[in-house]
């Protein structure tokens, strides 16, 4: 891939198997890779610095080679999410998961408890805040399954979404008042008759 994106960075152009050209001129690239996130991680032994951005480099250096490097116009070093960051991103996961369950009629808090939680566990210094979805899904969304489908929260309601002392979810729930009929077939009307004048 490295040669395609040296024809693209080259000629402002990408050639296809089949001759067709795409143009390249007015675009912008932005490339990312966990190079040199592993040497960020490491402890430091003795009374040396802590690791400073710029000490990825030489895997970077490793892995591309000069050419490629020479063409990018700038290379950026992130630095690691902190504890305020991570809990922006629980509070985004569980804002796509509340404006869903609002589509269901159903209102939902979450505890401080519970976003602490996540947040601790959902986040993975290599990995970064990718496994917070899959640990949304297996927590909340697991317990919430049944109650919409065919519990308590059928009709929508208000819920409440906390963590017990096992770290286990706690769902407390408030129902909506069943719709009168909902279950209950209705009865085929008697066709009208119709008057003559």
């Amino acid at each position: 891939i490295f040669n395609v994106l040296l024809q693209v960075m080259d000629h402002g152009t990408l050639t296809d198997n089949n001759g067709r050209k795409a143009d390249f001129r007015n675009v912008i690239i932005i490339m990312t890779t966990n190079a040199g996130a592993e040497t960020m991680n490491k402890a430091t032994i003795g009374f040396t610095n802590p690791r400073q951005a710029g000490d990825e480099m030489g895997d970077i250096k490793r892995l591309f080679t000069p050419e490629f490097r020479n063409r990018l116009d700038a290379m950026v070093s992130f630095k690691a999410l902190d504890e305020q960051i991570i809990m922006r991103v629980v509070d985004k996961f569980l804002l796509q998961l509340e404006t869903q369950l609002s589509e269901k009629k159903v209102d939902v808090t979450f505890s401080d408890k519970l976003r602490k939680f996540l947040a601790k566990k959902g986040f993975d210094p290599l990995m970064g805040a990718r496994p917070m979805q899959r640990l949304i899904q297996d927590t909340i969304r697991k317990a919430l399954a049944d109650e919409l489908l065919f519990g308590r929260l059928i009709d929508g309601g208000r819920l409440s979404v906390d963590l017990d002392d096992k770290d286990e979810v706690l769902l407390d729930i408030t129902p909506l008042p069943k719709k009168e009929g909902r279950n209950s077939k209705s009865e085929p009307h008697e066709p009208e008759e119709a008057t003559a004048s």
